[in-house]
């Protein structure tokens, strides 16, 4: 693990956990849908990009939302997101291997596997069209890399800074999500993913990740190149149990046409 920087203790004990979990029985083997594909028809069709995330809650939440995980996907859908992410983790997060199965029978987007992937056995924990791998944890970024391509996983690599950018790119990452979270104090900062993106190549799908909580967040992640945010908190509201996910999506993927209406 590149130990960089210090971690928050959350985080710590996030990674205590994750290296407790088993893998899976077998090798999976995955049709995966394409990211690419389903951004681009989000594109065509005048909405932003959103991965929206089914996070039941999380160590920065403010509570904690008790909802169908496949009510509150189908509902993210409805409102324009054009991929899932479902968190598998399961004591920091309240995530499932079962639910995200679920969703993905349920919907017809792409699904993410949101987890702390540290070794290739738990690559093979549940069936999804992308995996997270966070440069910061693992240690042979390049092998986890081509072992989920082997199995028909497209690999999203997760970094934080400049020189986590390279270490993606050297491993042959071809979308990389920049995570605004810092690890050590958990604090969101959008001018990180604003510092990374000039670094990255135009070849490379470059993912918003984390602090995105309104339409003016959402036009100036995009403006400083993000090909795709992926939200959570902002609409899964854990503060308001009863909060529309439909509208909260929907509100954010139509961002930039409300940034057009604005000045007409």
């Amino acid at each position: 693990m590149n130990s960089r920087t210090e971690l928050a203790p959350a985080v710590a004990s996030i990674l205590e956990a994750a290296r407790e979990r088993p893998g899976g029985d077998g090798v999976v083997d995955v049709d995966a849908r394409s990211l690419s594909d389903a951004l681009a028809r989000a594109e065509a069709d005048g909405r932003v990009p959103v991965i929206a995330e089914v996070k039941p809650t999380s160590p920065t939440a403010d509570g904690t939302r008790d909802d169908d995980p496949v009510e509150l996907a189908e509902a993210m859908v409805e409102g324009g997101a054009a991929a899932i992410s479902v968190l598998t983790e399961p004591s920091h997060f309240g995530g499932s291997p079962e639910s995200l199965t679920r969703i993905r029978e349920a919907v017809d987007v792409p699904v993410l596997r949101k987890d702390f992937v540290l070794e290739e056995a738990q690559l093979d924990v549940v069936e999804a069209d992308l995996l997270l791998l966070i440069v910061r944890f693992v240690d042979d970024l390049e092998g986890l890399v081509a072992a989920a391509r082997e199995r028909g996983f497209q690999p999203l690599v997760e970094v934080h800074d400049e020189a986590e950018l390279e270490t993606a790119l050297e491993a042959g990452a071809e979308i990389i999500g920049v995570n605004n979270r810092d690890l050590a104090r958990l604090e969101v900062d959008l001018e990180t993913f604003e510092s990374v993106a000039p670094d990255a190549p135009e070849e490379v799908t470059l993912i918003a990740e984390s602090g995105v909580s309104t339409p003016a967040d959402v036009r100036r992640m995009r403006e400083a190149g993000a090909d795709a945010l992926l939200i959570g908190s902002a609409i899964m509201d854990h503060g308001s149990g009863d909060s529309d996910v439909t509208e909260n999506t929907r509100r954010l993927v139509h961002a930039e046409n409300e940034a057009d209406g604005a000045h007409t």
